[in-house]
């Protein structure tokens, strides 16, 4: 199974990607649809039934208090090799590190964690210079809420895209 960890975002949230997502700049590629955008915490990869339990079993013991989270900048991972669009969200790390350490003994910790929901899949651009102006003219309206879980979820692979289900979801305090 490929497995994942991840905030789902409210609908106000997603409203708010849905307008950026409107007025990207031209580029060939796919725009993440609303129902999967989502915030990956850690990502899994495939594993095996007997490991998804003791995972389950570690994210239990999470004590982690709610906190705000807040859409900010949009940007590119690397501008000379565009494939994602995302747009930033605040205040995940934390949580994350925590997550992080509960899986320390069954994944490898994440080295460079950047909080960031993919809005867009680039396969290619006509002029990088021109889209890369257009994109820092987008100003993200600093949507703010509260997180008050967080989700374990399998994610299928299908020819229409990516379906992710819930396995479990862990609620904050």
């Amino acid at each position: 199974m490929r497995i994942f960890i991840a905030i789902d975002l409210p609908e106000d949230v997603k409203e708010e990607i849905k307008k950026i997502q409107n007025i990207l700049p031209d580029f060939s590629g796919k725009k993440t649809e609303l129902q999967n955008l989502h915030l990956t915490l850690k990502f899994l990869g495939e594993i095996e039934e007997d490991i998804l339990e003791k995972v389950k079993n570690k994210l239990k013991e999470i004590k982690f208090k709610k906190f705000k989270a807040k859409l900010s900048k949009i940007g590119v991972f690397n501008e000379n090799f565009i494939k994602i669009i995302w747009v930033k969200l605040e205040n995940c790390d934390e949580l994350q590190k925590e997550i992080d350490k509960k899986l320390a003994d069954l994944f490898k910790e994440e080295e460079r964690f950047m909080s960031h929901i993919t809005i867009a899949r680039v396969k290619s651009i006509r002029n990088k210079k021109k889209f890369l102006e257009e994109l820092k003219k987008i100003k993200t309206k600093e949507v703010e809420f509260e997180v008050e879980e967080f989700k374990l979820k399998e994610s299928r692979l299908r020819d229409q895209g990516s379906e992710y289900k819930d396995l479990e979801i862990y609620k904050l305090e």
